[in-house]
């Protein structure tokens, strides 16, 4: 599963009509030493939220269709029943705060490869193109933790077609990835990572407009101690 994908799914789909200039998404999987682990994603408004309340209170704005909150828990549970279909998936939640609109899912996973196709496969019911391609593994037996991502030529010249008050929304967007582990932290890949006090989690934070231009890549592998 592509994770920032969904992130693309819901942003693009039902929340850029809403945004202000901040917002923040992020990736958190939580992976146990025999492969199995625990997803959640969520998209963070916050900071945007009076503005995003007021402008629920409309039709459209910039030529995009407001969805209602109806809507919006309506697309949600439809990926939950999605994700509950997905093989090697299992305890699939949502929640949705419309009071400071922060939306998340849930789930965990019997090993980390059965989330590779997920969003593959959301992103094109809602036939949007990819941005990105990325995949996840985890070697148990040198206890080897991998993302593999690399951003797909086109990402950038779909930016770049974009209305500029719709491009000024990712100004100041964040997205980070928060990977914790049973056992300590050893080495990591990506020099952008920062690894915990505890050496039991690793987390990269990066502009949202880096990942579109494609200044940053946010491949990373992470050994634990043995």
């Amino acid at each position: 599963m592509n994770l920032k994908q969904f992130y693309a799914v819901l942003l693009i789909v039902f929340f850029i009509p809403l945004l202000s200039s901040c917002f923040q998404v992020i990736e958190e999987i939580t992976m146990k030493n025999d492969g199995t682990g625990d997803v959640v994603l969520t998209i963070n408004l916050s900071q945007s939220r009076t503005k995003v309340a007021s402008v629920m209170l409309l039709d459209s704005i910039q030529g995009y269709k407001v969805p209602s909150k109806t809507k919006i828990q309506q697309e949600l549970n439809e990926a939950v029943t999605y994700l509950k279909k997905s093989e090697g998936i299992s305890n699939v939640k949502s929640t949705s705060d419309f009071t400071n609109y922060i939306a998340t899912i849930s789930f965990s996973f019997k090993d980390v490869s059965n989330i590779n196709n997920i969003t593959k496969n959301i992103l094109a019911q809602q036939k949007i193109k990819a941005t990105n391609t990325s995949s996840y593994s985890y070697n148990k037996l040198t206890k080897t933790f991998s993302r593999k991502y690399q951003a797909v030529g086109t990402a950038k010249t779909e930016f770049n077609k974009l209305k500029n008050q719709d491009k000024a929304v990712f100004n100041t967007a964040t997205y980070t990835s928060i990977y914790r582990f049973e056992s300590p932290v050893t080495n990591t890949s990506n020099p952008a990572s920062n690894v915990s006090k505890s050496k039991k989690a690793v987390m990269l934070k990066s502009s949202i407009m880096d990942l579109i231009n494609g200044k940053i890549n946010v491949s990373n592998q992470i050994q634990l101690s043995k």
